[in-house]
């Protein structure tokens, strides 16, 4: 979010599927806020920035250690079961 006047507020989004995911919460988002800072004539503007887009390829390999960061046991499981991760 970045302040673009007085009581503008632009919300940046990297993606279509990350708007639609910030839409869902954010009625109730700005209406807390709004009370907040005691302002409610805050007008909100949505701009895409895809210059902060952010993509990985997501390989059964790295799904599996980043669960490995969260659950060390599964290391252990992947040696005793020898999963196929290709």
């Amino acid at each position: 979010m970045i302040k673009s006047g007085e009581n503008e507020i632009t919300v940046l989004f990297p993606s279509d599927s990350a708007k639609a995911e910030f839409d869902k919460v954010s009625r109730e988002f700005f209406n807390h806020f709004k009370t907040k800072v005691h302002n409610h004539s805050i007008q909100v503007a949505y701009k895409r920035d895809a210059e902060n887009l952010k993509v990985e390829v997501m390989t059964p390999r790295k799904k599996f250690e980043k669960f490995v960061k969260l659950n060390p046991l599964l290391k252990d499981l992947d040696d005793l079961m020898k999963f196929d991760l290709t």
